[in-house]
């Protein structure tokens, strides 16, 4: 017989890949009737970025699935996570859904799951969404900035988590209490003013009141983005009770600060925003003990247009880094700890057994990476519809070589090789 794909001298020996999947690991005496070599390079599993905005349907002009999803398989990612914004309509019912699910297929490069939206006015519309097949549900307790997706209340929030406890349903939460935002004085819209507007004071109060509404209601919960380490704390004490929760980090979090952003401007406006040193340094501390599960991206795009008042409470805020997500943090980790926290630990979180690991019978998503290669970003080497970032001039040691998405080649020596042929991916656990 001949394997459709054998990957030759990996760390864990040859891979053979059969429809998709991984069908050996070892010595593989086989031909496969496409075969790799991987002297000089480790094999990772696929990166699994389960928070990124391409805004398709609807904003497609912001990013789109085909420009997102080729700038994650440029970065070794092989899956993503959409958000139910800033897409037109938003993923909010049925009919959004299936207009989300037209608009990726064929166009995405790699595999794609979709989260649902938990809105005001959307209750009824929860259990249908999971039936559909998201792979949880997002919820904003602060403005979106966004008119179509408004934030939950107290009220809306306790029953769309009752709703969806006994479905097994995972409530993604962008944690900023409104109440504990700062209004600036009149005529100050400065970088610094607006750093000083959104406190981690209004991230940890939300954080409180979505664990305690978890812990009444048996729903579990993620935190999305959480920017300080002091947050992780938080979590990690409810874990510790019996609460279901847990939370993710971001590439910015860990690598900038809020002076990067006074020194950046625009490119580096993220809400919540980036905090200072003593927190960062927490934070590092959170991810490399376990506390924090997984990284992503958040790439969340737009035109350059919209990043360019002089007032900085007017510049949209979102930091475009899918493509880079991966590759920044590489050097930082030993390589089995960095594929649970980018691949595996996001698998087992979202019930998705065929992903996230390399073992037999899971998908063949590998990204390969020569370890000891330092590149700089350019500008002229991004995938997004708009190129910018505020990673660009920055060296990363740790070269993405070839992304291989269920078996196939779809990025290799810096340019796409494949057709879009990405699936829809959806979680197992069951009500």
């Amino acid at each position: 017989m001949a394997y459709d794909l054998v990957i030759r001298g990996g760390q864990l020996g040859d891979i053979a890949v059969g429809d998709g999947k991984i069908e050996a690991i070892g010595v593989v005496r086989e031909a496969g009737r496409e075969e790799i070599d991987t002297a000089g390079l480790h094999i990772y599993p696929g990166y699994i970025d389960a928070h990124v905005h391409f805004n398709d349907p609807g904003r497609a002009d912001w990013e789109g699935i085909d420009t997102g999803s080729r700038a994650l398989a440029a970065g070794g990612g092989t899956l993503f996570f959409d958000m139910p914004l800033n897409a037109h309509p938003p993923t909010c019912d049925v009919a959004a859904f299936e207009a989300k699910r037209a608009a990726a297929t064929g166009k995405s490069l790699v595999d794609f799951a979709f989260w649902g939206g938990l809105v005001p006015g959307n209750i009824d519309e929860l259990e249908p969404l999971a039936e559909c097949g998201v792979i949880g549900f997002k919820a904003f307790m602060s403005p979106s900035g966004i008119d179509d997706f408004s934030n939950v209340d107290h009220r809306t929030l306790r029953e769309g988590m009752k709703r969806l406890a006994p479905l097994q349903q995972i409530v993604a939460l962008h944690a900023e209490w409104p109440a504990k935002l700062k209004t600036p004085p009149l005529g100050r819209m400065s970088v610094r003013d607006y750093l000083e507007s959104r406190p981690i004071a209004a991230e940890q109060e939300a954080i409180r009141i979505a664990i305690e509404l978890a812990g009444e209601t048996g729903c579990r919960l993620h935190i999305v983005h959480v920017s300080a380490g002091s947050s992780v704390d938080l979590i990690t004490q409810a874990r510790q009770q019996g609460v279901d929760v847990t939370c993710e980090t971001c590439p910015h979090y860990l690598l900038l600060t809020d002076r990067d952003m006074e020194r950046l401007g625009a490119v580096a406006k993220c809400a919540p925003p980036l905090r200072p040193g003593s927190e960062q340094e927490l934070l590092w501390e959170r991810v490399k003990d376990g506390s924090v599960l997984f990284l992503a991206s958040d790439h969340s795009p737009s035109p350059w247009s919209m990043k360019t008042s002089t007032d900085f409470f007017k510049v949209w805020g979102g930091i475009s880094s899918v493509q880079h997500a991966w590759p920044l943090l590489l050097s930082r980790f030993e390589p089995a700890a960095y594929a649970k926290l980018t691949a595996g630990n996001v698998a087992d979180r979202f019930a998705l057994p065929g992903k996230g690991k390399i073992e037999v019978g899971a998908d063949a998503d590998f990204a390969l990476v020569r370890l000891y290669e330092t590149n700089v970003v350019e500008a002229g080497q991004l995938f997004y519809r708009h190129q910018h970032s505020p990673y660009v001039g920055r060296k990363i040691r740790g070269k993405v070589v070839r992304t291989i998405a269920r078996g196939r080649s779809v990025f290799a020596d810096g340019k796409i090789v494949s057709r879009p042929q990405g699936r829809l991916v959806k979680p197992t656990r069951k009500s």
